[in-house]
């Protein structure tokens, strides 16, 4: 396949590879799904970024001095789905926590990241809720964070036994309370600071 510079030149009815996907040079955003192409939303609303830079801040803080490391969107995640062909699936996740640096190359994350994180936004939603929770808990994510902003709730499910079991819903006034990284203390007003 050759470079590939409008994203109006591809059918979306097709399968791709990472491969194919690294030869797309337009300006959309987009994600692929076993193999399926999805367009991403347009920017972020101001709401999702801020939620974005405040929860950075925090886990930088909270990684620096481990081996673990902290990525923000856009930063290709490819994940390795057992459902799917090799290759096919390449998502970038609003936050993601990897603390196994043999995944990280040049091009992002070639494998599963520890922990993923979403904001949803109306145009996304049913994305993170559904399809995202679905992907990430076949590839094995040990936590999935979904926050929406709007309503300041944050969502954590953790991996157990291959499947994902939610925890209570966290809003504000209380703390967040992560399985995997017992030691991260962040209450929720720090997450929606400024929002």
């Amino acid at each position: 396949m050759a470079k590939v510079t409008n994203f109006s030149d591809l059918d979306l009815t097709k399968q791709y590879s990472y491969s194919d996907y690294l030869l797309w040079q337009f300006q959309e955003r987009v994600e692929l799904i076993k193999g399926f192409i999805l367009k991403m939303s347009p920017a972020p609303s101001m709401a999702h970024q801020t939620v974005v830079n405040n929860l950075t801040g925090i886990f930088y803080i909270n990684f620096r001095q481990k081996p673990c490391r902290v990525f923000q969107a856009p930063f290709d995640v490819r994940l390795p789905i057992p459902s799917a062909k090799k290759d096919t699936t390449v998502v970038q996740p609003d936050l993601c926590i990897i603390c196994d640096e043999s995944k990280l190359d040049a091009r992002g994350c070639n494998g599963t990241p520890d922990l993923m994180v979403e904001i949803i936004s109306p145009n996304n939603s049913k994305h993170d809720v559904h399809t995202k929770f679905n992907l990430y808990q076949e590839a094995g994510v040990k936590e999935y964070w979904i926050i929406e902003p709007i309503d300041k709730i944050l969502l954590v499910y953790t991996l157990v036994n291959d499947n994902f079991i939610g925890l209570k819903p966290q809003v504000e006034g209380e703390k967040i309370k992560s399985p995997l990284f017992p030691e991260l203390d962040i209450a929720l007003e720090d997450v929606f600071y400024k929002v």
